[in-house]
């Protein structure tokens, strides 16, 4: 295989990694700030709340993509995207600043630059570096919210939804062809070339063979395994590599690579793929083997 088209295979493993990492070190602020998106962590009907809302949010988006109202479907999701930065930079921001009315103000103004910017400037390293902090945040926010089994729970019913969506009604499809139409940033692209711009190109076709100009990954398929690498740190104790990462979470995220990996290997054969089955599927299977191995330490 030629080195361009080995590259867009290593950087999503770098890709997946980052959002993980930086979830486990954006928990710890998280859980300072008191940030959290369920009251009771084990509650067995949290996953079940997300999953209700998810459809919701879906179907909203869709029944736009429907009517084409572009820019409607670009305010919802500005305006969702904005509301991720706020709360994300609620939990760094006074780290540093203290609970001031500074720390307000950077709040709300960090949180302005990062959105315009992305609207502005949607390049796709802008939208990669950005979409590692969304991530990361947005992991770190659930994964401190939700105890293990919820959590677990959570990816099954996920993984079943995405490879309903994406292999029987497909609407998945129309909703991912609708997003990257509009080139909304809520998504990580890997170009195939090295002038490739992501304002100017999209991710259309190259050549009369079809190939495209980048790859595309949901933002979802790199959170939500990642918020079970979050959960795993916080909710059990016990041996930490270098005091941070325990064994479950470490093990949820070699888990998460083997998926990954194996996502990629369907992923080349040019056809959409739901890639949170073996995702969330690897990432649960790491999970139970690095808790197995704790249990021997």
């Amino acid at each position: 295989m030629e080195i361009k088209r080995i590259i867009p295979f290593l950087v999503m493993p770098l890709l997946l990694l980052a959002v993980e990492i930086g979830s486990i070190l954006i928990s710890l602020p998280v859980q300072a700030a008191g940030i959290t998106a369920f009251e009771d962590p084990s509650s067995l009907a949290n996953p079940f709340i997300f999953i209700v809302i998810l459809l919701v949010f879906t179907g909203f988006l869709l029944l736009l993509i429907k009517f084409n109202l572009k820019k409607l479907i670009a305010a919802v999701i500005g305006l969702s995207i904005f509301l991720t930065f706020g709360y994300i930079f609620a939990a760094l921001v006074p780290a540093l600043l203290g609970d001031t009315d500074l720390a307000m103000l950077v709040i709300l103004i960090l949180s302005v630059m990062a959105t315009a910017l992305l609207y502005i400037f949607p390049e796709w390293y802008v939208i990669d570096s950005l979409g590692i902090l969304i991530g990361a945040g947005v992991a770190s926010i659930f994964g401190v919210s939700l105890d293990i089994i919820p959590v677990v729970i959570l990816l099954v019913l996920l993984a079943v939804y995405d490879a309903i969506s994406v292999y029987k009604t497909k609407h998945m499809i129309t909703l991912a062809e609708g997003v990257i139409d509009l080139k909304t940033p809520i998504l990580f692209v890997i170009p195939k070339r090295r002038n490739y711009s992501f304002i100017r190109d999209g991710i259309g076709k190259l050549d009369d063979g079809g190939e495209r100009a980048a790859f595309i990954i949901g933002m979802g398929d790199l959170i939500m395994p990642s918020i079970l690498v979050v959960s795993a740190n916080v909710f059990l104790k016990g041996w930490r590599l270098a005091g941070i990462i325990n064994l479950p979470a470490l093990g949820a995220i070699i888990g998460s690579l083997v998926g990954l990996a194996v996502l990629l290997h369907f992923v080349s054969s040019g056809k959409p793929q739901a890639g949170l089955p073996p995702l969330n599927g690897g990432t649960i299977l790491g999970f139970l083997l690095g808790w197995a191995l704790a249990g021997f330490l």
